[in-house]
């Protein structure tokens, strides 16, 4: 997995370069800002560094349940790596939604939405602790009789594949849109708009949104970032200020269950029930328009 991203990384360059040199002349767009991209492509290298060291970890836990697989999986069959595709995909589906409607899987992943501009360099703005409390959601594959190599590859290839999903460049992918996700979807994914908040989760296939209720279509401008932006550029604080921010009202839960819903419940869940959810953000809107 990682040699596949390291032999991308020329790509990544080349690029964003040429993505920036478009956009310069789109003066409907709003194209790059250099603290923004600094911040993106830090992030992108600390997850480089972070998710390598912790590979090891992954794994070893998915040779540990491949040793004890459930079936004798035949790679060199027709149907094998689009099987492992597939599946692979679906895995990461619900490690996405996961990672929107669970605060303590929302904290590793909000880094990735904290920009308010949209472009090949916000890609990169990759978790510095996705790696470590997402592994889970793969162990299934294992199980099931994927050897771990097979596994990491294909989660380089998602990876991969959602990379060139982060431009406004693309406004629309035909008939393509109904089965795989694309820009114009991935865009949704970003919006801190209420109708777009938690929708479109797919990694490939945008299938899964479909088939799970959770399909938003493009209509609206899309306005990017979180539903309170964050105003710093520093990758430490953009990486740790939602851990730091979960942490101190855990620790100032006064019931048991008040700390387990900050840990457990969606982001905006509050112990006196005056939170504010994207459920409940979308279901405002929607009656206010109504």
């Amino acid at each position: 997995m990682n040699a596949l991203i390291y032999w991308a990384i020329p790509f990544f360059i080349l690029t964003m370069l040429a993505e920036w040199g478009l956009l310069r002349h789109r003066g409907d767009l709003a194209g790059y800002a250099l603290r923004d991209s600094a911040a993106s492509i830090s992030m992108g290298l600390g997850n480089v560094l972070i998710a390598a060291a912790f590979r090891v970890v992954a794994f070893g836990l998915f040779l540990l349940l491949w040793e004890h697989r459930l079936f004798e999986l035949d790679s060199s069959a027709w149907w094998f790596f689009p099987a492992l595709i597939l599946l692979e995909d679906h895995c990461y589906y619900w490690f996405h939604r996961a990672s929107h409607e669970v605060r303590l899987f929302w904290a590793a992943h909000v880094n990735h939405h904290s920009s308010t501009h949209y472009n090949l360099s916000t890609a990169l703005r990759q978790s510095w602790t996705s790696p470590l409390v997402g592994v889970i959601f793969w162990a299934p594959l294992a199980l099931i009789g994927f050897h771990p190599t097979f596994i990491l590859l294909a989660q380089a290839i998602s990876l991969l594949y959602q990379y060139w999903l982060h431009t406004e460049l693309i406004r629309t992918m035909g008939p393509l849109e109904w089965a795989l996700n694309t820009p114009s979807h991935h865009r949704v994914h970003h919006g801190r708009n209420p109708e777009y908040l938690d929708r479109n989760y797919a990694g490939i296939l945008i299938v899964w949104d479909r088939l799970y209720g959770s399909f938003e279509q493009e209509r609206a401008p899309v306005d990017y970032g979180l539903t309170v932006n964050l105003e710093s550029y520093n990758p430490v604080v953009i990486a740790f200020h939602e851990w730091r921010a979960m942490l101190g009202d855990v620790a100032r839960a006064r019931t048991w269950r008040g700390r387990l819903g900050y840990l457990l419940g969606p982001p905006g869940w509050r112990e006196d029930g005056a939170g504010k959810t994207s459920r409940t953000l979308r279901r405002d809107a929607l009656a206010a328009a109504g």
